[in-house]
């Protein structure tokens, strides 16, 4: 009797302790994500985004920044380039750096809370908690969501797979999908440190654009008078190319492409003016918010759409287009040959 008792409660304690080293749950997994970003004081971490847009893909090297509660620097570099661009939130507002042509642009935006953001840890846990239908799953060293995203223009980019490694809850690769699933955004993270240090100019703006500045000079004058016009791959049924204008600027051409037919809007390129140097600390006010193209930061405001890239300005300009549309077309206009 005695024997078939003992043989019983070694059995019992036999089924707890394997229960105990099962795999967490969905619920598990959330709740310690959470308690993670209640507890860290911010993070640093470093990797590498890929956009699927145009004929090949395009890759940027990406160092994010994080200190609690409110303050964030994230650099994008395209190394092919050479050129970055830098998203700076701090107790004046949120700025927008581009060091090779010396300008920084500044917001009253609620950025980064305001959308998905692919490349921050406490945007990937706050998507996966405001979705009640995500998806989780468990492999050896890693758990993976899938989730809606919360993007401006979401039906276009309507979910999100990302995985977290086990071992710290660390985030290591975010896609993120269209419609038929194709990842046409991918983070990959080689390096992710929790409760990181900084110094206190770490999120300076002119410290940020000074520094910057010594990895990607600055652009010489005149240096993209002559720039490959490039076209929208992407509008609303309905549009079509109207006029072609070109003309000759102090800085060198402008290129006016107009479209008309069911909606209309206007898509002006020219050579960027670098800022003289005696305006570095000179922050230009901008009345929107920033714009998360991709491949750069542009500046949205109620009827425009603003941004640089590869030394060269663009404006977008309509009346009719929605934001979700001027979004879709902007990202459009990279990553394609010119007609």
């Amino acid at each position: 009797m005695k024997k078939s008792l003992v043989l019983l409660l070694v059995g019992l304690l036999t089924v707890l302790v394997l229960a105990g080293c099962g795999e967490k749950s969905q619920t598990d997994v959330v709740q310690a994500l959470e308690k993670k970003i209640e507890e860290m004081s911010g993070y640093k971490a470093k990797g590498k985004m890929t956009l699927q847009t145009g004929s090949e893909p395009q890759e940027y090297e990406i160092e994010i920044w994080h200190k609690g509660p409110s303050y964030y620097r994230v650099n994008l570099k395209n190394s092919k380039k050479e050129q970055s661009q830098m998203i700076l939130r701090n107790d004046e507002g949120v700025f927008v750096l581009t060091p090779a042509l010396n300008k920084s642009f500044r917001f009253q935006s609620e950025w980064p809370t305001n959308s998905s953001q692919a490349y921050l840890f406490e945007s990937l846990v706050k998507d996966i908690v405001n979705d009640p239908e995500a998806k989780f799953s468990a492999a050896e060293n890693n758990y993976v969501f899938e989730t809606k995203t919360n993007y401006q223009n979401n039906r276009m980019l309507p979910t999100q797979e990302i995985t977290f490694n086990k071992k710290d809850l660390s985030p290591s690769m975010v896609k993120v999908m269209d419609t038929d699933r194709n990842p046409l955004v991918t983070v990959e993270f080689s390096d992710f440190e929790f409760n990181a240090s900084f110094d206190e100019n770490s999120f300076d703006v002119e410290k940020n654009m000074s520094s910057a500045q010594i990895e990607v000079p600055t652009m010489a004058s005149g240096e993209n008078e002559t720039f490959a016009v490039k076209y929208p791959l992407e509008q609303p049924k309905g549009v079509e190319l109207v006029e072609k204008t070109e003309m000759e600027t102090e800085n060198g051409k402008r290129v006016i492409l107009t479209f008309g037919g069911e909606k209309s809007f206007t898509l002006i390129q020219e050579s960027a003016e670098i800022a003289a140097p005696a305006s570095a600390s000179t922050s230009t006010y901008v009345n929107g918010h920033p714009a998360d193209l991709g491949f750069t930061i542009g500046a949205m405001s109620e009827s425009t759409l603003t941004w640089t890239y590869d030394g060269v300005d663009y404006m977008l300009a309509s009346e009719d287009l929605t934001e979700e549309e001027m979004l879709m077309v902007a990202k459009s206009v990279q990553g394609q040959a010119a007609k």
